[in-house]
């Protein structure tokens, strides 16, 4: 990969597709302008007045006719940040659940560990997170990181840094919640790159919280099943099951915190082939 340029407020676009998220979507888009210049929307053909909402704000608003699905959206947002030459890309969920307070931190890995994925770990105040999706994560994460070849943690998080040359990559397959597994593989064994990722906190609706939320587009099991038989499948393709599982587990999770909080199980030192 090409050298990555110093990356700030100025080149680094924000990407959040949306989907009926009128609840929380001013609010996420007003946060998001605080720490970039640059904030884009992709309307996945909402029926509510999320298009409404992000009009009247001063971002890029891309809109679907019709509900196309997450990857869709987030494949037409990395072609307008492409064709407008941001360095980099955030992609943040539309309900509220991430925080833009994260994205300097995000930032502030990338260029520590230059031409990597940077992704929001949910790792802080794991509690909140319901367990059936705590349970589907660590699943996530073990077969994503078959397939990538090193291990990671939260590889469902929606919040991420992709350097220019990921959100670059052509003909990514995968539609829907799947397209963000893949796209961790293809990045990995195309382009040799790796994850490095950022503790963050994600919000939930919580009995003790007075925040509302709407319902995650996350279907567990249906999601989870059509992100598994996806990542088999590419597993098996490449043969050396036994091999790659063994190389996947002798490279740990990588680690941003410069707070140094302790994380059981966890490294903060690069991996080998980090590039």
């Amino acid at each position: 990969m090409a050298d990555q340029p110093t990356l700030h407020r100025g080149n680094v676009a924000v990407l959040i597709p949306a989907l009926n998220e009128a609840l929380r979507i001013d609010e996420v888009v007003s946060e998001a302008l605080q720490y970039s210049d640059h904030v884009i929307v992709v309307d996945d053909g909402s029926d509510d007045a999320t298009p409404d909402i992000v009009a009247a704000l001063p971002v890029t608003l891309l809109r679907h006719p019709a509900r196309m699905g997450k990857g869709q959206a987030l494949r037409d947002g990395f072609a307008e940040a492409r064709r407008r030459g941001f360095a980099a890309v955030v992609t943040m969920d539309g309900d509220g659940q991430h925080r833009a307070s994260d994205i300097p931190r995000l930032i502030e890995a990338a260029n520590r560990h230059p031409n990597c994925i940077v992704n929001g770990a949910r790792l802080k105040k794991r509690g909140t997170q319901p367990w059936y999706r705590r349970i589907g994560n660590d699943f996530g994460d073990w077969g994503i990181a078959w397939g990538c070849g090193y291990r990671m943690v939260d590889t469902q998080s929606g919040q991420r840094l992709y350097p220019a040359a990921v959100f670059a990559l052509d003909d990514v397959p995968g539609e829907g919640f799947v397209f963000e597994a893949q796209i961790l593989i293809s990045a990995a064994r195309q382009l040799g790159c790796c994850v490095v990722s950022v503790p963050v906190e994600t919000r939930y609706r919580c009995a003790d919280s007075d925040e509302q939320f709407r319902k995650s587009h996350f279907r567990l099991f249906r999601d989870l099943y059509q992100i598994t038989s996806h990542v088999v499948v590419q597993v098996v393709s490449q043969g050396g099951l036994v091999r790659a599982y063994r190389s996947a587990r002798a490279r740990p999770p990588v680690i941003f915190d410069p707070e140094a909080r302790a994380v059981p199980e966890l490294t903060s030192e690069p991996m080998q082939g980090v590039r």
